[in-house]
C-alpha cells in the first residue's frame, strides 16, 4: 500500500531511508526549489561530484550510514529532523549560485545559501504534517549548518557557542555537517573533518553539546527570594550578555541587571507578513499596550496606510514614540511587518538602550493560509504586495530578543525561546532558555 506524505514524513522517525528522488517525488510539490537542484551547478574544487542533487543524494547516502552505526541513538523527531534538513540543507543555493572571478579563474559559489533556504522554507514547512518543534529544528540546521566549521576558523569565543546552541541543536549539526562533508568530493575532507571534531569538543566543554546554555539552575539558589517576573529578567538579561559577549559568568547578570530588574519598560516587537494575524493576535494577548502601529502613522500623516510616502518622517515619530514609552518604563508593541533583520534590530536596539525587556513574536502559517486570511481582511494588500513580502522575509534569530514567541495560523503560541512568567496572563508557556526536541 502506497504511503500518503503524512505517512512517509512519520516514518522518517524510525527506519526509513527514503532516496533524493523519492524525497523531491514526495516533497517537491511544496518546495519547489527541490526541483532545480539538477539544475544547479557547484564549484568543481569543493564539489567534484556535481551538481546540488547529486551532492545532495551523497549526503543522505552518508547520514543513513551514520544513522546506522555511530549516530543509531538518534531516533524519533530528531531523525526526522536531521534526514528532512540534509535533503533541504542546500536547497538556497538554486537561487544564490552564481559565477564569479577569484585571481582570473572562474569559479562557482552560493553566497548567504544557508540563510536563504531557512527563510524560503519557514513558510513551506509549515504546510506539512509535522510538529512545529520539528520544524522549528530543520529550519535551523539549515540556516546554520556552516555555522561548525565558521566557529572554528574564526576561533570563536565561548559566547558564539552560547548563541549558536540557542538556535540549532548542535549535536545534530555536527552529524548533518559529517554527513555533508562524506557526501561530496572535495580536496581536504580530512581537514573538514578535524574542524567538526573541535567544533564537538568545544561544545562538550562548553556545556552545549545538544542543548542550550542553562542558566536558571546556575542562578535560581541566588533569586529564589524574589518574584518570577524578576528572576525571568535576570534569567533573559544573562542569557543576552553572556551570548553577546558582555560577561562571562551567568552570575554577573545579577549585578548589571539590579538597578532595572524592579522596574522596567516591555517592548514587544511583531514579524509577519500582512495576513498572519499580528493584529488579531495582539488585541487578545496584549490589550493594555501602547501600540505604535506603522500602518496607522502612515494614515495619519499620508491619509493611505500603504503609501511609502514621508517614510523617513514617519519612522523617526514612531521612534520618538518609542523612546517616550521606554523612558517611563512602559509596555509597548511595535507592530510592522519587520521582515528584515535589520529593521528589527533598530527597534530592539532601542528597547536594550533603555533596559526594556524585549520580545520578539514571530508570525509562522503556511503561504496557502497567509494568501487566505489576507483576502479575508478588510483592509488587504495586493497579491504583488504580499508576494514581496514573503521574498524580503529574513528567518528572525533568537539572539535579536531576549524573549521569542512563534505563533501558528491560527493565533496558537508554539514556540517560546527565553524565560517567561508562568503566572503572567500574558504568555502561557516557559522553558529553560530555549527549545529542544524531545
Amino acid at each position: 500500500m502506497t504511503m500518503n506524505r503524512a505517512e512517509w514524513l512519520h516514518a522518517l522517525c524510525h527506519t526509513s531511508t527514503p532516496t533524493i528522488d523519492e524525497c523531491i517525488d514526495v516533497l517537491g510539490g511544496d518546495i519547489e526549489w527541490l526541483l532545480d537542484l539538477k539544475n544547479t551547478e557547484q564549484d568543481g574544487e569543493w564539489h567534484a561530484e556535481g551538481n546540488v542533487h547529486i551532492h545532495t543524494g551523497m549526503v543522505l547516502d552518508e547520514l543513513y550510514r551514520l544513522l546506522a552505526d555511530d549516530a543509531k541513538h538518534i531516533l524519533g523527531p530528531k531523525r526526522q529532523a536531521l534526514i528532512l534538513a540534509a535533503l533541504l540543507h542546500d536547497v538556497g543555493k538554486t537561487v544564490r549560485t552564481t559565477r564569479f572571478e577569484l585571481d582570473g579563474i572562474e569559479r562557482v559559489g552560493s553566497p548567504q545559501h544557508a540563510e536563504h533556504g531557512r527563510s524560503y522554507l519557514a513558510f513551506k514547512l509549515t504546510k506539512l504534517e509535522l510538529s512545529f518543534s520539528v520544524v522549528f529544528c530543520v529550519l535551523n540546521l539549515v540556516g546554520e549548518h556552516h555555522a561548525p566549521k565558521r566557529l572554528m576558523l574564526k576561533n570563536a569565543p565561548k559566547s558564539s557557542f552560547y548563541s549558536l546552541a540557542r538556535q540549532a541543536d548542535t549535536e545534530l549539526l555536527y552529524w548533518l555537517e559529517i554527513a555533508d562533508i562524506k557526501g561530496r568530493i572535495c580536496s581536504d575532507p580530512d581537514i573538514q573533518l578535524q574542524h567538526l571534531e573541535e567544533f564537538r569538543l568545544f561544545a562538550q566543554e562548553y556545556a552545549v553539546w545538544g542543548r542550550p546554555l542553562d542558566v536558571r539552575s546556575e542562578l535560581a539558589p541566588s533569586l529564589e527570594s524574589l518574584s518570577v517576573s524578576v528572576q525571568n529578567y535576570v534569567y533573559a538579561h544573562a542569557l543576552h550578555q553572556l551570548e553577546s559577549g558582555k560577561i562571562n559568568l551567568a552570575a554577573e547578570a545579577i549585578g548589571t541587571s539590579y538597578e532595572h530588574r524592579d522596574k522596567h519598560s516591555h517592548l514587544v516587537l511583531l514579524c509577519g507578513p500582512s495576513g498572519s494575524g499580528k493584529t488579531s493576535w495582539h488585541t487578545k494577548h496584549l490589550p493594555g499596550y501602547q501600540l505604535i502601529s506603522l500602518d496607522d502613522l502612515r494614515e495619519q500623516f499620508n491619509g493611505d496606510r500603504e503609501s511609502q510616502k514621508n517614510r523617513g518622517r514617519i519612522i523617526q515619530h514612531a521612534k520618538e514614540l518609542l523612546r517616550k514609552s521606554l523612558r517611563v518604563n512602559g509596555k509597548v508593541i511595535w507592530d510592522a511587518t519587520n521582515l528584515r533583520s535589520d529593521f528589527r534590530s533598530i527597534v530592539s536596539g532601542l528597547g536594550r538602550d533603555y533596559h526594556a525587556l524585549v520580545t520578539l513574536v514571530v508570525f509562522l502559517s503556511s503561504e496557502d493560509d497567509i494568501y487566505s486570511n489576507n483576502r479575508k481582511r478588510k483592509r488587504s494588500v495586493a497579491s504583488a504586495v504580499l508576494e514581496k513580502q514573503l521574498s524580503s522575509f529574513q528567518f528572525p534569530l533568537l539572539h535579536e530578543a531576549h524573549q521569542s514567541l512563534f505563533v501558528d495560523g491560527k493565533g496558537v503560541i508554539q514556540f517560546c525561546a527565553g524565560y517567561f512568567d508562568l503566572n503572567s496572563n500574558e504568555f502561557e508557556c516557559t522553558d529553560g532558555g530555549s527549545f529542544s526536541l524531545k
